[in-house]
Order: structure tokens, then C-alpha cells, then sequence
């Protein structure tokens, strides 16, 4: 790993909201502990898939939006193992329906950079988000989300 990289890494935890509170370990919107059950983990997630068919997909507070989808079989594991931004293609790209979208931490410029590089027009679906950067938490329970189809390198 890179110096460059680790002083990224150290900036977003430093930046991050959630870590710059502090909260007993007791509450549940806490980071978990290796006691906790996983039943209290547990976020419900609807995805819909590029054919238009709704899924029920169940993840884990503290995971990432892309693992949970990996794990129902939405989204290819092969195309994205490394869940790093530094590796991303956008083919976690997910589209968050509106109601969620401010129960969300703003895309990090990172994040932003490579759904916009990765647009054919350049220019950024407010929907679109990194499934790769979208960390589960107990109060995305029901979130809806939609998994588009997978776009052709931009040739032009």
C-alpha cells in the first residue's frame, strides 16, 4: 500500500461523522463487536435488477453495499474484488432511489471522480453511487436500490 493511499485512508477516517463521535459500543447503531448477534447486524435491502425484477437482499451493518450484492448473486465478485476506490471501474455503480439518498454520507470526490470518468456524457446521475463506498448501517433497513445495466467503455 502506498504512502499516498494510507494519507487518504487516515483523512476520510479523520473526516468521517460517524467517527467523530464517540458512542458506547452498547448502542446499536454502533460499530459491532465480535459478541454481537448477528440478527442485530442485519439490514433488508430491495434491489432491482436490469431486468426490472425485485430482489430481497440481505446484508450486515458494517459491510458495503457491494458485498451484500455480490452475495445475492447481483453483481459479478470477479469485477470488483479489491473494494478499494483506487481499484474501481464503476461496475458497482448502483442507482439509490431518492428517498435514500440523504440518509447517505456525500460521495467522497473520489467516489465522484470515477462515476463521472466512467459516464459517457460526463456528467453525473445524482442517483449513482459506488457500491463499493456505501457502508450498511441499521437505519438503511429497506433501502431501495437498482443495479443498471453494465456500460461499454467509452470508445469515443
Amino acid at each position: 500500500m502506498s504512502i499516498a493511499s494510507l494519507h487518504r485512508i487516515s483523512a476520510r477516517i479523520v473526516r468521517h461523522p460517524t467517527l467523530l463521535r464517540h458512542r458506547p459500543f452498547s448502542t446499536p447503531s454502533a460499530a459491532p463487536t465480535r459478541s454481537a448477534k448477528v440478527a442485530d447486524r442485519i439490514v433488508n435491502l430491495s434491489a432491482i435488477d436490469v431486468e426490472g425484477k425485485k430482489h430481497k437482499v440481505v446484508g450486515l451493518a458494517g459491510q458495503t453495499l457491494l458485498k451484500a450484492l455480490c452475495n445475492a448473486g447481483l453483481i459479478d465478485p470477479e469485477s470488483h474484488r479489491l473494494e478499494q476506490i483506487d481499484a474501481c471501474s464503476s461496475e458497482c455503480e448502483v442507482h439509490v432511489a431518492q428517498e435514500w439518498l440523504e440518509r447517505l454520507p456525500p460521495p467522497s470526490y473520489d467516489e465522484t471522480y470515477v462515476l463521472k470518468r466512467n459516464s459517457r456524457n460526463r456528467e453525473l446521475n445524482k442517483h449513482a453511487r459506488l457500491g463499493c463506498q456505501v457502508v450498511l448501517e441499521r437505519d438503511l433497513e429497506g433501502m431501495v436500490i437498482a443495479v443498471p445495466k453494465a456500460k461499454p467503455w467509452d470508445t469515443n
